[in-house]
């Protein structure tokens, strides 16, 4: 239900099908509350995605999931998007990839939510329901609807072109 994944979806849908409704609901990802690896998020999108289009008996459900990925430097900030027909086909997409800064890195890996994390460094409330992280530390060059809208055009890809995936 967050208005930043309603209003990425909503926006990029509206350029593949103009009289499209898009419309929330909650559903659970099956995965912890802050993803740490690729696969995990991964994970938590197709799940969402999946209770999505089943909760609604909607044409799609999409499922956006952030979440943060280690490497040598730290812990990247990313996102994965995937999109599911009622075949059944799925879609997957990724939002870009932002190094941490290590303040942050350690206190996630120390165990805190990276939404909470950011809460307490910008003296906000419910940050990833606004700019998010990627807002905050790009100056907002990418807002977190952008970034997610990336994701969700990703993974609408394989039903808007022809020929390239084998269904």
């Amino acid at each position: 239900m967050n208005p930043v994944k309603i209003t990425a979806v909503s926006n990029i849908v509206a350029r593949v099908w103009p009289e499209c409704t898009v419309e929330g609901v909650a559903v659970p990802s099956g995965v912890s509350d802050m993803p740490m690896s690729d696969e995990e998020t991964i994970e938590g999108s197709k799940n969402r995605a999946l209770a999505a289009r089943e909760a609604l008996d909607a044409d799609f459900g999409f499922g956006l999931e952030g979440g943060v990925h280690p490497w040598a430097g730290g812990l990247l900030l990313m996102g994965w998007v995937a999109a599911v027909d009622k075949n059944g086909r799925f879609g997957l997409g990724g939002c870009g990839r932002l190094p941490l800064p290590k303040i942050i890195s350690d206190r996630v890996l120390a165990g805190e939510e990276l939404g909470d994390v950011m809460d307490d460094l910008l003296h906000d409330h419910n940050s990833k329901q606004k700019e998010g992280a990627v807002g905050a530390l790009t100056g907002n060059l990418i807002t977190r609807v952008e970034a997610f809208q990336f994701g969700v055009a990703n993974a609408l890809g394989r039903f808007v072109t022809e020929g390239f995936y084998d269904d």
